[in-house]
């Protein structure tokens, strides 16, 4: 789960993020990124640099870079709170993350001007007007490089009003981390098992394309396999397939190939192992060649879910038709080189 928090000057985000963190989320903040840039250049960290800087390295990276920098940090199985979102396009980078939630959190401005001078941040202003002047500059900013917070506010999920006691404020997240949690994504079935025929392609020792299958029955794994040469005959990327090795055109002199297919490995080893397959389920991440489409055939397999489509599987397509065997394609990011 990825919390995102967003809100204008004095709002309470740090006491959220805090509650959060002790709650066990991970940490992260958009201005850290700015600060330890300033740190770098051996700069003091005022409000004003920050804002500065912010606008400086979007125009240089793009409108969501700090975002895209905090993103490349994160484990999708862990929980994170990300502070000081200013710009939306901030939020449609986290948003590649289906887990990803932003709060609003919100509180009068004239208690939020309080707490600011009761914190003494980085030159925080020490006027009302100087308060309100600053927080116009960030909220109502035409940059699109710039802080723009009342766009950002806008893509909110939800709000958090923060204009009572500490107490009040960590009832609220509670109760709202309750509600996340019920509507917590998980992966669905094609999602999962396609996810992990791609964790099991790694094994893969084909020098041309890593492919890997997974047979499913009644949603359990019964078997699963991946490209390579056949049991007892030297790995393919050790030069095990001469055909492969010679990095010769794609598709050209497959009769040549020493390498066993992903799907024809996975309905070999259930044959080796004595599992039925007979009216299972068959993840691949690439379409099925015609040589495999026969084997699946024979086997019972009654479905036949791919990523990535193999060029030349029109005849194998057709023949799954013919035969009435369900296809569907679940399209997630495919690695590899053509064969």
């Amino acid at each position: 789960m990825i919390i995102g928090l967003t809100g204008k000057n004095g709002s309470g985000k740090g006491e959220v993020a805090k509650f959060l963190v002790d709650s066990g989320f991970i940490y992260h903040s958009l201005s850290d990124v700015l600060r330890e840039e300033l740190k770098k250049k051996g700069k003091a960290i005022t409000r004003e640099r920050l804002i500065e800087l912010g606008t400086q390295l979007r125009q240089e990276g793009g409108p969501s870079v700090l975002a895209d920098k905090i993103l490349q940090k994160l484990d999708p199985e862990k929980n994170y709170v990300i502070d000081s979102i200013r710009n939306p396009a901030e939020v449609q980078a986290l948003r590649k993350r289906d887990d990803f939630t932003l709060i609003n959190v919100s509180a009068p401005q004239k208690i939020r001007f309080e707490r600011t001078r009761a914190r003494g941040r980085e030159n925080d202003p020490v006027t009302f007007d100087e308060f309100v002047r600053l927080e116009k500059r960030e909220a109502e900013s035409p940059d699109p490089n710039s802080q723009q917070l009342n766009e950002t506010i806008k893509l909110a999920h939800c709000e958090l009003i923060n204009e009572s006691t500490l107490e009040v404020l960590h009832e609220k997240i509670r109760h709202l981390l309750r509600e996340l949690s019920k509507k917590n994504s998980r992966p669905g079935w094609d999602d999962y098992f396609m996810g992990i025929a791609k964790v099991a392609a790694l094994r893969s020792n084909c020098i041309k394309r890593k492919v890997a299958a997974v047979i499913v029955k009644d949603k359990r794994i019964i078997s699963t396999g991946y490209n390579g040469t056949p049991r007892g005959i030297a790995n393919c990327n050790e030069g095990g397939c001469h055909r492969c090795n010679s990095f010769g055109a794609s598709g050209a002199n497959l009769e040549e190939c020493l390498c066993s297919h992903a799907e024809e490995n996975a309905i070999v080893q259930s044959a080796y192992h004595g599992v039925c397959i007979k009216e299972a389920t068959l993840y691949t991440t690439f379409s099925p060649c015609l040589m495999c489409t026969k084997m699946i055939l024979n086997s019972g397999i009654r479905e036949v879910v791919f990523n990535a489509a193999y060029p030349m599987n029109d005849v194998a397509l057709k023949l799954l038709a013919q035969a009435y065997i369900q296809v569907r394609q679940v399209l997630k990011e495919q690695r590899g080189v053509n064969a």
